[in-house]
């Protein structure tokens, strides 16, 4: 598998609740910019790939664990992991850290669907042997 990947992440006023902290549902917000972002670091262009191969990627499912609370102007860092690269699906773990404190956990997994269809596709080898 490749190694961690890591993408930073400022908490901004409009990612924060009343009470001050990350509201719950925005990290899956940082989830998926992270995992955009790992895609990217692989020369892989998520647009380019709907339009050329007529393949997109969907979350299928998403396990969230909120372990501490991310405040404004916190500095987050974003990571992705691979655990299993599959035909059709790649299973991730995936955090989110202040310094070397987690605050949130999700293993998510990731479908490979035909774009016009929305049945699952088999991602192309090249795509699996890339990630």
């Amino acid at each position: 598998m490749t190694q961690l990947f890591s993408w930073p992440v400022r908490v901004y006023y409009e990612d924060t609740d009343t009470g001050g902290v990350v509201y719950y549902a925005n990290y899956l917000k940082f989830f998926e910019r992270a995992r955009t972002e790992w895609l990217r670091s692989f020369g892989l262009n998520q647009d380019k790939l709907a339009q050329e191969e007529g393949l997109i990627f969907v979350v299928r499912r998403a396990l969230l664990d909120f372990v501490r609370p991310a405040r404004l102007d916190d500095m987050l860092e974003v990571t992705v992991e691979p655990l299993k690269i599959a035909r059709v699906y790649v299973d991730l773990a995936q955090e989110a850290r202040c310094g070397t404190r987690v605050l949130a956990r999700a293993e998510v997994r990731v479908a490979c669907l035909n774009r016009r269809s929305f049945k699952p596709a088999a991602m192309p080898q090249l795509l699996r042997d890339t990630l």
